[in-house]
């Protein structure tokens, strides 16, 4: 197994990090997200210094992880092949506004509204920490 086969082994579910600066709404496909405290409830998210959604995120100070359902699959593409400096991510997705003013997409597995409470650099990332303030997991 290489190096790359080996990380991808690590990866666990994909989700959509979401974030709203202003009248914009942006999401991004991730899979490193990690929980790192129960007590606060603390996550991170890695996010690649040239994203988009790494100066939106700073701005809003606020994410969140919509970790999909088996149905919405086609999300992942969605989110991951276009940037939202380009193309309106949401169009067409049904969805509402948390407590931090993320977007949350309808009918998701799960999600974790998020506060960032710090941010890292690692490497060709930003790693957010963020204080999860509302989630839902149905």
């Amino acid at each position: 197994m290489d190096l790359e086969e080996a990380f991808m082994a690590l990866e666990g579910p994909v989700a959509v990090v979401t974030m709203k600066v202003g009248d914009k709404l942006n999401g991004l496909t991730a899979s490193w997200v990690c929980r790192v405290s129960h007590n606060p409830p603390l996550l991170t998210v890695s996010v690649g210094k040239t994203r988009y959604s790494l100066d939106l995120i700073r701005k809003s100070k606020a994410f969140c992880v919509n970790v999909l359902s088996e149905s919405q699959n086609e999300f992942m593409q969605k989110f991951g092949c276009s940037s939202g400096a380009d193309v309106d991510k949401f169009k067409g997705v049904k969805y509402r506004i948390g407590r931090t003013g993320s977007p949350i997409i309808e009918d998701v597995k799960a999600y974790l509204d998020c506060e960032v409470i710090d941010e890292k650099e690692a490497g060709d990332h930003i790693i957010f920490v963020g204080k999860v303030i509302d989630s839902y997991s149905g």
